[in-house]
């Protein structure tokens, strides 16, 4: 038998076959990294819209971020008159249901509720999404009147909602902004630091401007008003302030609010009240 050698010549050309992959790998890597710098230096220099895309879609996407809309005023004159809206009593509360914490509704959490001798009918949190939509949506905060809404929880918990925030559309999602903001204390826009919701000190009378007027409403108030004609009636120095209950039933009970009023003779929604005064306020302002 004949020993079998190797063939110096197939192991030379391996060898070098080989020497030449690895060259031209760390070539692309190069490469590669050099155009990522490259890329990164560009986007810091000169921001381009696709970058700013990708960073909505993120906004989008993330579920720890609340993606802020500034809306543009259609009338950037200064010193005009605005407008501060106050919901009180919000039923916004969270507890833990079995291994995570929810924000308890009359729906989801009935059982729970009786088990803890509460009254489902009591925990209305989408009495406040839908306030906030009302308020946030109304052309009086298109126009860049609205000044400030300020939400105060049924157990105190006092919270700032900047105007130009855009409030989630579906409830599920705006459970979970409130969850969030319960239990951060803030919830900032993506990709900035402003603060878009965030919990404040109490009270709320130490947010108002100088020369403003507490305006609080109730059905089983006696003073029924038209409220355009009340609105008409309000000079143009004094600041209002519209304190709504933003809760199922019951009344306001709170020892800042200078006039209460009835604006229908039939109880109404904290959106549908809502809907009223901004309304009156457009015509008074000439909003359109």
């Amino acid at each position: 038998m004949v020993r079998p050698y190797p063939i110096k010549g197939r192991k030379r050309k391996n060898r070098e076959a080989k020497y030449d992959q690895e060259e031209q790998e760390h070539e692309e890597q190069v490469v590669e990294v050099e155009e990522k710098e490259s890329a990164k230096r560009a986007s810091i220099e000169n921001p381009t819209k696709e970058v700013e895309g990708e960073e909505e879609e993120e906004g989008r996407t993330g579920t720890d971020e609340l993606v802020g809309i500034p809306i543009v005023p259609s009338d950037k004159t200064t010193n005009k008159d605005g407008v501060i809206f106050v919901l009180e009593k919000a039923s916004l509360e969270v507890a833990k249901v079995g291994k995570s914490f929810q924000l308890l509704n009359s729906d989801d959490h009935a059982n729970f509720l009786r088990k803890n001798n509460k009254n489902p009918a009591d925990y209305r949190p989408d009495i406040t999404h839908q306030a906030l939509l009302s308020i946030l949506d109304s052309p009086v905060n298109k126009a860049g009147r609205l000044q400030a809404v300020y939400v105060r929880t049924e157990k105190g918990v006092l919270f700032e909602v900047k105007p130009h925030v855009r409030i989630p559309r579906t409830y599920k999602r705006f459970s979970g902004i409130m969850l969030q903001l319960l239990q951060k204390l803030n919830i900032t826009a993506v990709g900035k630091r402003e603060k878009l919701l965030r919990v404040i000190k109490n009270p709320v009378t130490n947010y108002f401007p100088v020369n403003s007027r507490k305006i609080g409403f109730s059905y089983s108030s006696e003073k029924l008003v038209k409220m355009s004609k009340y609105v008409d009636a309000a000079g143009d120095d004094v600041n209002l302030v519209f304190v709504v209950g933003a809760m199922a039933h019951g009344k306001i009970e709170t020892d800042y609010i200078d006039d209460f009023i009835a604006i229908s003779g039939y109880p109404l929604s904290a959106a549908m009240c809502i809907a009223r005064i901004t309304e009156a306020l457009a015509n008074k302002w000439n909003i359109l």
